[in-house]
């Protein structure tokens, strides 16, 4: 069997085989991983100056990984997340190629080792006083669950509940 054709056998059953039937993965995440790996590997065609036909697993390299990340963020713009997406689902990939590839494993330590980075945490957004007090102030009084309502409210109010 060809290198070309081994690479070709392997994506087929990592998306078939291991994520659809052995991890049982969500189809919006095979989505992802598929586009996060075509990105890749049309990345590395183009790095290569090849057809994608003509990939081979010794091009699939952490090198090109980190080029290609850098690549996300600095050339197609995609924001830290996407980035650290598209990582994993490498990651994932060359975890799989190592288990069934033993030549692989070195190249699957290196992209292991690859740091995530680190996103700003999300703002947190929040009532002010004056919002609250308007809030109560308009609950309806006259509804069969206005008590009920009004004292949930309160309650996840006053012990500074989280959504």
């Amino acid at each position: 069997m060809s290198a070309q054709s081994m690479l070709g056998s392997f994506l087929h059953a990592f998306f078939e085989n291991h994520l659809r039937c052995q991890q049982g993965v969500q189809p919006m995440t095979v989505r992802s991983y598929r586009d996060a790996i075509k990105l890749f590997l049309q990345f590395v065609a183009a790095e290569k100056r090849c057809k994608l036909t003509r990939l081979e697993l010794s091009d699939l390299t952490c090198d090109r990984v980190l080029q290609f990340l850098n690549h996300l963020e600095q050339e197609r713009g995609n924001v830290v997340a996407s980035r650290n997406q598209r990582l994993a689902a490498l990651r994932n990939f060359f975890e799989y190629l190592a288990e069934r590839v033993p030549e692989m494993l070195g190249e699957a330590q290196r992209v292991a080792g690859v740091p995530v980075k680190r996103t700003p945490s999300p703002r947190t957004h929040f009532l002010e006083r004056d919002e609250i007090e308007a809030l109560f102030q308009n609950l309806p009084s006259d509804q069969p669950w206005a008590l009920r309502d009004r004292t949930l409210l309160l309650f996840l109010y006053n012990t500074g509940a989280r959504v």
